[in-house]
């Protein structure tokens, strides 16, 4: 991307270059080669050992992601014509419905097969129910409440941020808190009625229950196993929003029959295995 001399960018230049070497200098300090390594000495192996362990597991789904990439490649031809696509055969950034091209969901209704429709719309459904913010809220805590965990407290529902205020500039990017590591938990999401942020929900408030589980732990063992594990709880909730789920909850009447299960998929992928060559990308 060029930067004009008045951007951000150039001017944090310099500062960001002395940042990246002090913090080399205090993994060096702390005796590590640098601060990768010193990230990548987390997981109950040596940071070499995490690396390889990373690549293996990227090259065991690397067939699903090019299979994946030559089917939406080949759609955005159809519909974009040659210029979709470099002479290499990547796809344009720009083309996949995301500023980072990390995720392509958004594309979905233009690679879908006819055959292949998801068979619901839940940003539809929710708008049809007349779902709100809070509501959206509710079904995520109903959802640990089914598992057997107790209520968030009132003062999740007072503290927490649910809609992007209108008087100030707020980071909308959802992340979930326990201000005082025992039970002021609050989640922090700028909520829109829609199919994306339901699942969201499901997964910051897996964020807040696993913080409150580890309360009575002391300080040190109140955060995950590693840095990812959270994380993975997290995604591993939202997982569970399945059409199934969205019967029980009396959102859908019924699941759509296992010949809708390629367009459920396929929208899977285009989030999940999409992002795991972005991410590699941005570790390595």
């Amino acid at each position: 991307v060029g930067m004009d001399k008045d951007s951000s960018g150039v001017n944090m230049r310099d500062r960001y270059t002395k940042f990246i070497a002090l913090q080399n200098k205090g993994a060096r300090e702390l005796g590590y080669k640098d601060m990768g390594a010193m990230w990548r000495a987390n997981y109950d192996m040596t940071p070499d050992q995490f690396s390889a362990e990373v690549e293996r597991l990227w090259n065991q789904v690397r067939p699903l992601y090019e299979s994946l990439h030559t089917y939406v490649r080949t759609q955005l031809v159809k519909k974009y014509g040659p210029d979709a696509v470099t002479k290499e055969g990547l796809i344009r950034a720009d083309l996949l419905g995301n500023p980072w091209a990390q995720e392509w969901g958004n594309i979905y209704p233009l690679l879908a097969p006819p055959s292949a429709a998801k068979g619901y719309n839940l940003t539809d459904i929710l708008k049809e129910k007349k779902v709100d913010e809070l509501g959206m809220v509710h079904y995520g805590e109903n959802f640990f409440k089914s598992l057997g965990f107790a209520p968030l407290p009132q003062t999740f529902w007072e503290r927490s941020l649910f809609v992007k205020p209108r008087d100030r500039e707020v980071v909308c990017h959802a992340s979930a808190w326990s201000i005082d590591f025992k039970d002021d938990l609050r989640l922090k999401m700028c909520i829109l009625i829609r199919d994306e942020d339901f699942v969201t929900v499901h997964h910051e408030l897996g964020h807040n229950f696993y913080q409150r589980a580890y309360n009575k732990q002391p300080y040190l063992f109140r955060d995950s196993a590693n840095d990812g594990f959270h994380e993975a709880l997290g995604d591993t909730i939202a997982l569970s929003v399945t059409p199934e789920y969205l019967v029980k909850l009396g959102l859908l009447d019924r699941a759509p029959d296992a010949s809708k299960d390629i367009g459920l998929l396929l929208m899977r992928a285009l989030d999940k295995i999409a992002f795991l060559p972005f991410s590699v990308a941005v570790d390595q």
